[in-house]
């Protein structure tokens, strides 16, 4: 509910008042769904890791961080615009990398220049009641490959939302990177006259590109 006034923002009793780009704002507070996930904990942990290991670095590791971000600005989602702080662009690289099991920086990393991402075509197969999920390449990626995925959805669906992280790309072999495991592993066995969706992006030295998408229905078991 937009209203003219407000108090100071924030929540009080069972109503959070907020300034947003639209207006002041009030809205009833709703607890936050925290299902304590295996992934959600995981990244719990990192962040407070990576938090903690700023204090560790040396004055001039800091400052070579917060001079890399110099010039940089934010959007809140009030609409007002921020200046980045070294903490903030090494948390933002270290826990990303932390989440993916690859190595941390110390020193800032440049943001890279990214080409075009090497994966061509998603092809799903349906061979005697055995789903199979490959991704063409196109090319050797630079680093890694992060693949996300959404759950089976009606062949009519033409967009989803909830598109979770489900693992590096695996290494391929022919042309083709089987991710099957990545994919049952998360939602199961899809079934015949559904639709899969994948995304993927690049990820280079903390960096990930914008992602691109793929959707194939999954066909009738052949012999």
């Amino acid at each position: 509910m937009k209203i003219s006034s407000i108090p100071k923002p924030g929540r009080k009793d069972l109503v959070i008042f907020s300034e947003t780009r639209h207006g002041n704002v009030a809205r009833q507070y709703t607890p936050p769904r925290n299902p304590r996930a295996a992934q959600q904990q995981a990244h719990r942990r990192n962040v407070r890791a990576v938090s903690d290991r700023w204090r560790t670095l040396t004055p001039e590791k800091q400052a070579a961080w917060c001079d890399a971000v110099a010039n940089k600005y934010y959007v809140t989602k009030t609409g007002r615009r921020r200046r980045c702080s070294g903490y903030q662009f090494f948390r933002s690289l270290n826990i990303r990398r932390a989440d993916l099991g690859l190595p941390q920086y110390d020193l800032p990393k440049p943001e890279p220049a990214f080409g075009p991402i090497p994966v061509s075509e998603l092809a799903v197969t349906n061979v005697g009641g055995r789903t199979t999920v490959k991704l063409r390449l196109s090319g050797v990626p630079v680093q890694e490959i992060l693949v996300y995925g959404a759950a089976p959805v009606r062949t009519g669906v033409r967009r989803v939302q909830h598109c979770p992280f489900l693992g590096l790309l695996p290494a391929s072999i022919d042309g083709w990177s089987d991710i099957t495991e990545l994919y049952v592993a998360r939602f199961g066995e899809p079934k015949p006259g559904t639709a899969i969706w994948i995304r993927v992006c690049q990820h280079i030295d903390g960096w990930n590109s914008d992602p691109i998408e793929f959707r194939v229905r999954v066909e009738a078991p052949t012999a």
